[in-house]
């Protein structure tokens, strides 16, 4: 009996409810997750360096190093670790001096990568070169400007400047803090910041500024708050003082950008603006937000699935043969000019494209 009503059933209601929970997994032949991130990975190995003001590695190749880094770890590929991990012995040794300094938010971000490699490996080396960047953004320097101080009296970091690209920059050092050293003082100083910024900057149609004096809705700018906010919402327990606004900042955000997502899946270098030219480093952190959120269940499954999806096959097309990224809006300070923005300079390869990709081939094979 039960087995005809079941049939019944399968035969009455609509496919699409069976095959809802299958858009983030079943994908056409070259889009899958796994042959897309090993081309990705693979790439980075053999990758010039891509250096801050020439003089040290810089946050692009930073995340894009750690994104291969997550590939490798979730889908057990020893080769690509062992290639990863000689890579950074040698940064340690003949190119130590390639080691950012840690005196800017954008230089100290880079202590998630040894951080990662300690997970992974649980090689105390890691371990120890990590933590000082994650300590040292919360340590106020004799030099600090009273800007800084004042922040840091505050209890937030001095590097706080009210740029959205820090919401990563910070995040993501202070919570692989938390992941290695399990003391919440990490994670709490990281939502405290966050709180700070949602309420600073984004509007009430759940976008964001590139700053207060910078009132444009900058792609990947945005991509990095979005893609902060996913960090901390993975770690965040529920009686965190700070998980609610959090969680309402994301949402808010996230309804947004499925209004403002493009017919072909892409979202624009000024996603507002309908004929700006689309983008792929903030497309690709956008929907690794939404896979993420959809996966965790921070968003309704059916209204944001096919939303993923549909960005994920746009962004693929993107990657060249030799596994490179096009349409990557090249480091992009802040301007008060709309013009600017639509004049940014697009780069192939560039690793603030490669990176975000990544994180998607990872979200998208988690369980």
């Amino acid at each position: 009996m039960y087995k005809k009503l079941f049939t019944l059933l399968l035969l009455v209601l609509p496919c699409h409810l069976f095959a809802q929970k299958n858009l983030l997994k079943d994908f056409p032949e070259g889009f899958g997750p796994k042959e897309v991130g090993k081309r990705l990975a693979y790439r980075f190995v053999d990758r010039k360096h891509m250096l801050h003001a020439g003089k040290w590695i810089s946050y692009p190749e930073t995340f894009n190093w750690t994104g291969a880094l997550k590939y490798a770890a979730i889908t057990k590929d020893k080769t690509l670790l062992s290639l990863l991990e000689k890579r950074f012995e040698k940064l340690t040794s003949e190119e130590k001096q390639l080691l950012p300094i840690m005196n800017h938010v954008d230089l100290n971000m880079f202590g998630s990568l040894p951080l990662e490699l300690y997970q992974i490996t649980k090689d105390k080396r890691y371990f120890e070169l990590g933590m000082p960047y994650a300590d040292t953004q919360w340590a106020v320097p004799e030099n600090a400007t009273p800007t800084q101080k004042e922040w840091a009296s505050k209890g937030f970091s001095w590097q706080t400047r009210l740029w959205i690209d820090d919401m990563y920059m910070i995040t993501i050092v202070q919570t692989q803090a938390y992941k290695v050293t399990g003391d919440r003082k990490y994670l709490d100083r990281a939502a405290k910041e966050m709180v700070l910024y949602l309420d600073e900057l984004q509007r009430p149609n759940g976008l964001f500024y590139h700053a207060p004096d910078v009132p444009f809705y900058w792609g990947r700018g945005n991509g990095w708050m979005a893609a902060g906010m996913t960090e901390l919402l993975r770690l965040l327990p529920k009686n965190s003082e700070e998980r609610p606004r959090i969680l309402k900042g994301y949402e808010t955000m996230m309804k947004s950008l499925k209004q403002y997502q493009s017919p072909t899946g892409m979202w624009n270098q000024l996603i507002d603006e309908p004929e700006c030219w689309a983008e792929t480093s903030g497309s690709a952190m956008f929907t690794y937000a939404m896979i993420s959120g959809v996966k965790h269940g921070w968003l309704n499954k059916a209204e944001y699935a096919p939303v993923a999806r549909k960005a994920w096959l746009a962004l693929v097309p993107y990657i060249n043969d030799k596994g490179d990224v096009a349409e990557v809006c090249v480091g992009t300070n802040k301007k008060n000019d709309k013009q600017y923005y639509y004049d940014r300079p697009r780069n192939v390869g560039d690793s603030h494209g490669q990176s975000p990709y990544l994180w998607c081939t990872v979200a998208l094979l988690e369980k």
